[in-house]
């Protein structure tokens, strides 16, 4: 899972075994290691309450929320994004995108992109991704 923070923009991108593990797990998860032993969590979770798309940050974990009848529906699907914003108690937001991650269209030396889904605009693909 790949993770891209910018000011108040959350940004994951999923390969098809973590959007497979969502729907089956209800979570994927990833780790970045600091030095001293301590470490940053991320997680993707599908909830089967009634929320909407929304970020958590506890005990050096952010969690990002969808609902899993979204999630279904885009796993199953050509959708690419799942996106939200989430209203913060100054009135600023925080928006939030999770992507299905696409294979490169030029390869890049030492990138495993086995699990990545087909770009849609490489030759030959016929938008089953």
């Amino acid at each position: 899972m790949k993770l891209r923070i910018r000011d108040n923009t959350i940004r994951l991108r999923l390969t098809r075994g973590e959007v497979a593990a969502l729907c089956d797990k209800g979570i994927v998860s990833g780790r970045t290691g600091f030095p001293g032993g301590r470490d940053f969590q991320y997680a993707v979770e599908s909830s089967p309450a009634n929320v909407s798309v929304g970020a958590f940050l506890s005990d050096n974990v952010m969690t990002v929320r969808l609902p899993e009848n979204t999630v279904l529906a885009w796993a199953s699907t050509e959708q690419v994004s799942i996106d939200g914003e989430q209203l913060l108690a100054d009135g600023e937001s925080v928006r939030i995108l999770v992507e299905k991650d696409f294979a490169c269209l030029a390869p890049r030396e030492g990138e495993d992109e086995s699990d990545m889904y087909a770009h849609p605009k490489a030759a030959g693909v016929d938008g089953d991704s």
